[in-house]
């Protein structure tokens, strides 16, 4: 009877956790068992690990093999646990020293031929096996860069399970090959933004742009086809500041998990960009896929700017999965296989006509809708969804006027942003909040009940119905910025009334 041990980590969303992986031989007829609620993928490793231990030119053991995951109870999926197996078996077969396969984490797929193959994941498991006291960390070769990432980690990157049998004091022939290549997904909105100069009149939309982007606010942009919803919605990201070592942490794992990472460039510091066609699938959007669900494009642009162009064109169902990421800031999905989750605090920009044809208003064109067409058109995007967006502007159709010249640039109002976004942190520190749109109403009622007169405007908007309790908080919430961008200390009664103005003015109901 011999036993072998080392270590995995399994992830559930983001989610880490440590996973001994056990191998025990004994004298009996052979067999290959594997336990510790292994997902399919992962049940498929006894085949790969025998065919990748032949191909090593290592003697399978002729025994009853049984390769226990601990802890039990935790739902494993994916070949990232490989490795870790195959280590484990030859520890305790003698192939190498037991001691110091015990004393690394192994990830890592393995290839017939005995190659690794690099697996998602690797940033955020390498940083709870890190957080767990397990620094010595082996990968494939193709994901040292990104495992190199985390703070405190020793990382080797081996190209094939003889250089690890080698690197554990087994004796055999390490082959000379090329490491396997990580295949990335692609992954939308990675083009570079464009300049808001080049944005053509459009002087309240513009600004409307600013002030979400200063308070992290979400945006609805209303208007006829032509007007510049699109191009303005793909500035935002441009005006966005950096992510901090803490976010940018953060939004690297959940590109990691998703398989769009690229570890050359480093993690990621600009805020990320989704822009989905409108015939995308919930699961799509939010995550899903069998067993652990993956994330989707809510996740991916944790931190940076979900843009739904042609929003009333998206299935109901998308649109309505977005409530729990607006409120909440994360998203939590469950799937027969368990339940992941991820972070999905972004700022949605939702883009949409004024009616099926799009010339209910502007260009002098004749619209051919209905009034109904128009009201079950805008209605897909219904109350409850819209009470969550902070910013609602109508965008005019373009004259000749404005074809003149453009505005200022992107650096010119990223830099305003950015100092919004400093006097927002200075007034918040010490609090979980870091930008306004963050801010429960309470908090900021309580700034301002010295001034109690300022939120007459609110307070009659809400008393005749134009806003919610909601609505009325997201309307302070964008007073608090736009009296940032103005370098003022506190909201005066006109910040107070553009924050209203900016909330009612392009709601779907008028």
């Amino acid at each position: 009877m011999a036993l072998g041990r080392t270590f995995a980590v399994g992830l559930v969303g983001l989610a880490g956790s440590v996973v001994e992986v056990e191998a025990h031989l004994a004298p009996a007829l052979p067999a290959f068992v594997l336990v510790g609620l292994p997902d399919t993928s992962l049940a498929e490793a006894r085949d790969r690990v025998r065919a990748a231990v032949g191909s090593t030119g290592l003697t399978w053991p002729n025994r009853r093999v049984t390769v226990n995951l601990t802890p039990a109870a935790l739902p494993k999926s994916g070949p990232g646990f490989d490795l870790a197996v195959a280590v484990a078996l030859l520890a305790a077969a003698e192939a190498l020293d037991p001691g110091r396969a015990a004393a690394a984490v192994h990830l890592g797929e393995l290839g017939l031929d005995g190659r690794l193959r690099p697996v998602r994941g690797v940033l955020p498991a390498v940083a709870a096996a890190v957080a767990a006291g397990h620094p010595d960390v082996v990968v494939p070769a193709a994901d040292a860069a990104e495992a190199a990432l985390v703070p405190g980690a020793r990382v080797v990157g081996c190209r094939t399970l003889a250089e690890v049998v080698d690197r554990h004091g087994g004796r055999v022939t390490v082959p000379e090959v090329p490491p396997v290549q990580r295949v990335r997904h692609a992954a939308a909105g990675r083009a570079e933004p464009g300049d808001l100069a080049d944005v053509l009149g459009q002087e309240e939309a513009r600004w409307a742009v600013e002030v979400a982007a200063a308070g992290a606010h979400h945006l609805l942009l209303l208007g006829p086809p032509g007007a510049g919803k699109t191009m303005l919605a793909s500035r935002l990201p441009g005006l966005l500041p950096d992510l901090d070592e803490e976010q940018a942490v953060e939004v690297t794992a959940v590109h990691s998990v998703a398989g769009v990472f690229d570890p050359a460039g480093g993690l990621l510091r600009r805020p990320p960009f989704e822009d989905p066609h409108h015939t995308a699938t919930p699961a799509s959007i939010v995550g899903g896929g069998s067993g652990v669900p993956r994330p989707g494009a809510a996740s991916r642009a944790h931190r940076g700017v979900l843009l739904l162009d042609e929003a009333p064109e998206f299935a109901r169902a998308v649109l309505q999965t977005l409530r729990q990421p607006l409120e909440h800031g994360e998203l939590v999905i469950h799937r027969t296989g368990g339940a992941a989750r991820y972070p999905a605090r972004f700022q949605l920009v939702l883009a949409a006509n004024p009616c099926p044809c799009g010339q209910a208003v502007g260009k002098g064109l004749a619209c051919r809708c209905t009034s109904l067409d128009r009201r079950r058109y805008l209605g897909r995007l219904d109350g409850p969804l819209l009470d969550r967006v902070d910013v609602q502007v109508e965008v005019p159709a373009v004259r000749r006027a404005a074809l003149s010249g453009g505005g200022e640039s992107t650096a010119t109002v990223a830099a305003r942003v950015a100092r919004a976004r400093d006097a927002q942190a200075a007034r918040w520190a010490g609090t979980p909040w870091r930008v306004n749109s963050e801010v429960p109403g309470r908090a900021l009622r309580e700034r301002l009940r010295p001034r109690a007169r300022l939120l007459a405007d609110v307070d009659r908007a809400v008393d005749e119905g134009r806003l919610t309790l909601r609505g009325a908080d997201r309307a302070l919430r964008l007073a608090w910025t736009v009296a940032d961008l103005a370098g003022r200390a506190a909201p005066t009664p006109d910040d107070i009334a553009r924050g209203v103005a900016l909330r009612t003015r392009g709601q779907v109901a008028s």
